[in-house]
This record gives structure tokens, sequence and C-alpha cells, in this order.
């Protein structure tokens, strides 16, 4: 009797810790796919600061008060943010692209800027680089939170400190980005 009691309670704590070693890793992927969606903000937020000096010549206070918005307000995006952050930051970037169209509305010229063409390209493949991370990230998300909900592991993700956690959404109202042609 004492024997089997033992082998039981010895397949329970591996199963516990082999559970607790899988959502570790499940964890782990969501913080590596946010910290990649951070890289990638922080590359818009560069590209689109350099849009932002290539539009001085054109319109100085209206580049000059769109980048002391953005500094003022952007803040960096770590494997601890959550969606919510992320969409803030999004949320001044559309913003901004929205400011950039109406300018380059205003002086055509500018569209025809190879500068200003290079530099909306580099928006548009960090914008691309995005979807794939927010892909990424969610793809993670669904795995681990499937995993949490699923028994027998449900029974113990929440002793052993995992939640589920919430999904990266698309941008309602997305401002489009300003044409290069």
């Amino acid at each position: 009797m004492l024997p089997t009691f033992i082998a039981i309670a010895a397949v329970i704590v591996l199963w516990i810790i082999s559970t607790q070693r899988r959502l570790v890793m499940l964890d782990e992927n969501i913080s590596n796919a946010m910290s990649q969606i951070g890289v990638q903000l922080s590359s818009r937020f560069d590209a689109l600061t350099a849009l932002l000096d290539l539009t001085k010549g054109y319109a100085k206070h209206e580049s000059e008060t769109l980048i002391e918005t953005i500094k003022s307000r952007r803040s960096v995006i770590t494997a601890k943010s959550t969606p919510e952050d992320v969409l803030k930051q999004e949320g001044i970037i559309s913003e901004a692209l929205g400011r950039i169209a109406m300018v380059t509305e205003q002086y055509p010229e500018l569209k025809a800027n190879q500068t200003y063409i290079k530099t909306m390209d580099a928006v548009q493949t960090f914008e691309n680089m995005m979807r794939t991370s927010r892909l990424i990230y969610n793809h993670s998300v669904t795995k681990l939170n499937r995993e949490i909900r699923m028994f027998p592991v449900s029974l113990i993700a929440g002793m052993l400190g995992f939640r589920q956690r919430d999904y990266l959404e698309e941008q309602a109202g997305k401002a489009d980005m300003p044409s290069t042609r």
C-alpha cells in the first residue's frame, strides 16, 4: 500500500513540475513577443521622428509641436507591458501620421521628396513588422490561455501564479498611412 501511495505521489509531483515548466515556457514566449512589439514600436517612433524632421522645412510650427507631443507621450514597451500600453503608443503614432498626411496634402512637393518617400517606406516596413509581432504575441497568448483553461492544468495554474493574458487587438480607427504618391 505504501509503495503504491509513494508512486502515485511521485507521478503527481512530476506532473506538477512538468506543467509548471510548460506554463513558464508559454508565459516567457508572451513576454518575448511583447518585447519584440516594443522594439518594433521604438523603430516606428524613430522613423516617425525622422519624418517629422523632414516636414520641419514645410510646416515648422506643426512639426515642432508634434515632436514635443510625441516626446512627452511616448513610453517604452517592455515584456511587462500590457496590450493597453501598446494601443496607447499606436494611437500616438496614428495621430502623428494623420497630421503628417495633412502637411503632405498642403505641400505636394514634400510627397515627391526622395527622403520622404524612403522614410515613409521605412515607417510602412515597421508597421508590417508590428503586424507580424502582434500575430506572434496573440498566438502565444492563445496557447497559454488554452493550457490554463484546460483540465487538469486549470486546477493548479492559479496556485502556480499563472493567469490568462489579454489579446492585443487591432486599434479601431487606425489612421491611414500618408501617401507617398
